[in-house]
């Protein structure tokens, strides 16, 4: 069976990699990092992606996979970015057209889909949420993605499903939950804990967790309120969606042993059920939105 190309679009770079649907699996040798720079012009951004991708030969009688952030029109693959401090400029573009163009691909190429959705998919598909037939994915870093995912499918509305199903859309104590979870939410509760940035120095969450990892008060306080509030926001809709497993991915998620625990104090707290909700860290949170790519194209949705 021949191997489905798939791309993931992030802030800083782009992967392009093959899966082979035989196995549900990235092909090993097959990863491709570009980096990239979300601030570019339309025309640079899209000859980057294109180049990612060109790298695993031509397109010819298969579709791509592409996962990218939103918020973007998936079903006509424009963009629509726009006060998300990344991809500005590919607002309104057709970004299918224009990859198209740049590739010299058939038509209808493309097939795109929100790079947390594409995340629930894969560990639907090959990881931690296999066999589960109500579980969510998260993913957790300069935001936080979101996937429902009942018997394969990623749900944006029903029962226990947050609007669009969008965690990012929540709030908790009145503010948008991305200003008390996200990484740049955490840095700055950081700040107010400390009053300056560990070691006088920049830092990023992984400087955190070595901090609180070797005992810093001030690192772990500031992991541990923005993760319990997490939970909080996230408790209710879990317990109403009957999720059965919670796996996470993104950067944060590397923080398990650290965040798991205010993590799930905070869902215990919202819905007393919750206290035994197995949460795990994503085994190959990469692959998984490769893979989740990949089922997408092959579904041609």
């Amino acid at each position: 069976m021949t191997a489905t190309p798939v791309l993931d679009v992030g802030g800083s770079h782009v992967t392009a990699a093959l899966v082979d649907p035989a196995v549900w699996r990235t092909v090993p040798g097959s990863r491709r990092r570009v980096a990239l720079d979300a601030d570019a012009p339309a025309k640079r951004l899209i000859a980057t992606i294109a180049t990612a991708l060109a790298t695993l030969g031509p397109l010819t009688g298969t579709r791509a996979g592409v996962a990218i952030p939103g918020p973007f029109d998936y079903a006509s693959g424009v963009g629509d970015f726009q006060g998300v401090g990344k991809f500005a400029a590919l607002r309104g573009v057709d970004v299918g057209a224009a990859l198209t163009g740049a590739l010299n691909a058939p038509p209808d190429s493309f097939v795109f889909l929100n790079d947390a959705a594409a995340f629930g998919l894969g560990e639907h598909r090959c990881g931690a949420l296999a066999g589960c037939r109500r579980g969510v994915g998260l993913t957790l870093g300069t935001g936080v993605g979101s996937a429902f995912v009942a018997d394969g499918t990623v749900l944006t509305s029903g029962t226990g499903v947050p609007p669009q199903g969008r965690v990012d859309l929540l709030t908790i104590r009145g503010r948008p939950l991305e200003q008390v979870v996200g990484r740049r939410a955490i840095l700055a509760h950081h700040h107010r804990l400390t009053g300056c940035s560990a070691g006088g120095v920049d830092v990023d969450v992984a400087d955190l967790t070595a901090l609180a990892r070797a005992g810093d008060r001030g690192a772990t306080a500031a992991l541990y309120a923005p993760m319990n509030a997490l939970g909080l926001a996230l408790g209710p809709w879990l317990a109403a969606f009957e999720a059965e497993i919670l796996v996470l991915g993104g950067g944060i998620a590397a923080a398990l042993d650290l965040i798991e625990a205010p993590l799930r104090t905070g869902l215990t707290w919202a819905h007393p059920g919750l206290g035994e909700l197995p949460i795990r860290r994503s085994a190959d949170p990469e692959q998984s939105i490769e893979v989740g790519a990949a089922w997408s194209a092959a579904l041609g949705r």
